[in-house]
């Protein structure tokens, strides 16, 4: 297949189109040099609880081709609920292990073996509304198991921006100093999954990251996705949550690979988004013109968005490789050619904190 490449940016090589799952698998999962460099030097096997979702299996590719590319051999180790046979051939034919089993048994998770380095992507967020006694099962208790059976590892927790406040636009988003005021029952079970790894870091000196992500964009799904879907259906986009942040999930797995580096006790508290402020607005307006179509808006920005600042971690890893600009472009591309989504709506609209 010809590849016409776009630009270079931090030796990643930005294809002009993204033409099959295949492909965006490998860019999603494609290690940088920094990345590399540190696995060359890390300690120890790695565990990834909640393997299935979203992130998890790019998270998972990403660190397998790290320690492939390093010259180094771990074991990482996917856990979940349940896999189809598909998943499970996918995960070990990538030398991925793999365990299934109810993780809010106590046993089960008593029973996982051991390893140095955890990645915790478990959670609850769609459907959290129908079902809040679930919602804070894996939200708050699961991670107080985890906290306690990973004492002596070294824990990389995602949470959500969720749990900050709305504030105004013109802030440049909440930093994580800033008092979280969690809107809803969602965002505050997540406080309670970052309460519970923070309470396990200070009791027994656990190394610990918290991950207030906010949000990991891709071509099957993400706010960007919920866009553009509106504009090509011509369906009203609401523009009472006008601003948002985002940042491609190839980023995303290269910052939580190396935050294991900044691990601590207390647990660290770590933002991650891209630079920019995104205006629902103009995105709808280049969807739009890249795909022909006049969108359709909703209602009138309000002065406040769900916002929030990553400059620490652009300080500590630098910015992120892959610009907006061409995540947009992979889009409109990849919606016009209808290509397959996940399904999976973000509700970045709410305000209410209802998901």
């Amino acid at each position: 297949m010809q590849v016409n490449f776009l630009k270079v940016t931090g030796m990643i090589e930005l294809p002009e189109k993204i033409n099959s799952e295949e492909q965006l698998e490998e860019l999603i999962s494609r290690p940088y040099d920094e990345l590399v460099n540190f696995f060359s030097e890390l300690e120890g096997d790695i565990l990834i609880l909640g393997i299935n979702g979203k992130i998890g299996p790019s998270l998972a590719r990403m660190a397998i081709r790290a320690c492939e590319q390093a010259g180094v051999r771990k074991t990482i180790t996917g856990v979940d609920r349940n896999f189809t046979p598909e998943q499970r051939s996918g995960f070990n034919i990538n030398g991925i292990d793999t365990i299934e089993g109810d993780l809010l048994d106590v046993n089960f998770v008593k029973g996982l073996p051991e390893a140095e380095n955890i990645f915790f992507l478990a959670g609850m967020k769609f459907g959290a509304v129908d079902n809040l006694p679930l919602t804070w099962a894996i939200n708050s208790y699961l991670p107080a198991l985890v906290a306690e059976r990973y004492r002596n590892s070294s824990i990389v927790a995602f949470s959500t921006g969720c749990v900050y406040p709305l504030v105004s636009v013109s802030s440049g988003g909440s930093v994580e100093s800033d008092t979280p005021v969690a809107i809803g029952e969602y965002a505050q079970s997540c406080l309670g999954r970052e309460r519970m790894f923070e309470y396990g870091s200070l009791r027994y000196n656990t190394k610990c990251v918290l991950i207030r992500l906010n949000y990991s964009v891709e071509l099957r799904y993400g706010v960007l996705v919920d866009i553009a879907t509106k504009v090509q259906k011509r369906e009203p986009i609401d523009l009472s949550m006008g601003y948002f942040n985002v940042i491609w999930q190839g980023d995303v797995n290269n910052y939580v690979l190396r935050s294991l580096q900044i691990a601590s006790s207390p647990a660290k508290i770590l933002n991650l988004t891209g630079p920019d402020i995104l205006s629902v607005r103009s995105v709808a307006a280049e969807f739009g013109n890249l795909m022909g179509i006049e969108p359709i808006f909703v209602n009138a920005e309000s002065e406040t968005a769900l916002l929030s600042n990553s400059s620490e971690a652009h300080k500590l890893f630098g910015l992120p490789a892959v610009e907006i600009s061409n995540v947009i472009r992979w889009i409109a591309g990849w919606l016009m050619e209808d290509r397959r989504l996940l399904g999976k709506p973000t509700h970045f609209e709410v305000r209410d904190g209802k998901y």
